[in-house]
């Protein structure tokens, strides 16, 4: 089980949002790649694409072009969300049963966040698209705070809604987010459902892996509590 302050505590689940509750990770990809090709600029893999998910847009860029100039990430950053945002219509889909577990976690009493690499637009509109924005206590993305695994925005979360860090857990897909959880001794669950693979996960040392979001309910039992 999760560690708890204390067994009745109430708990709070904060979540990555791309390749955690969104299967968006083909449609980041697929973006990336017509934004390099765009301003041209030297391509990358599928795979390195893949690794820098869950960084800020500003972040990831640096990961992919080391040494790059606040021209160059702005010029790159600023293609990818027009692309993302405007242009490109790959499917992101809720994962299944992402909101059937949102609501069971509800009905339980625990609190629920958002931690994640996007920006405030691209959040607000994933929310409004989904219909998920209810279930949500608070939200934090990377153009508020700094990019993961910086603490950041966990922190901004557990300290908004008045939560002891051991009350809390981190559930994402990448390593960047089980990496921001050890920063602030939070624990750590990672999917293996998003960007990075069990074994990338593995070496972050996360609490749990899960494989289905159907798996979080029973994983982290009836310690939620409404009163």
């Amino acid at each position: 089980m999760i560690p708890r302050s204390d067994r009745d505590a109430l708990a709070l689940v904060v979540f990555d949002w791309d390749g955690t509750l969104m299967d968006s990770i083909g449609r980041i990809v697929r973006c990336l790649h017509l934004a390099i090709a765009e301003i041209g600029a030297e391509p990358r893999s599928d795979a390195q694409l893949r690794d820098i998910i869950g960084l800020g847009v500003r972040q990831a860029t640096q990961a992919l072009y080391p040494g790059a100039d606040d021209a160059f990430m702005q010029t790159l950053s600023d293609a990818y969300r027009l692309y993302y945002l405007e242009r490109d219509i790959t499917p992101t889909p809720l994962y299944p049963d992402a909101e059937a577990m949102l609501a069971t976690l509800t009905e339980r009493g625990y609190l629920l966040a958002i931690a994640t690499g996007k920006s405030r637009r691209g959040l607000d509109e994933a929310l409004t698209s989904t219909g998920l924005s209810h279930f949500f206590d608070a939200t934090a993305t990377s153009d508020e705070h700094p990019s993961k695994p910086n603490p950041a925005m966990l922190t901004h979360v557990i300290e908004r809604l008045g939560v002891d860090p051991m009350d809390a857990i981190m559930v994402g897909d990448s390593a960047y987010d089980l990496q921001m959880a050890n920063n602030v001794r939070v624990s750590g669950v990672g999917i293996t459902h998003g960007a990075h693979d069990a074994g990338r996960l593995r070496r972050c040392g996360p609490a749990a892996l899960i494989d289905r979001l159907t798996e979080l309910p029973p994983l982290l039992g009836q310690r939620g509590h409404s009163g």
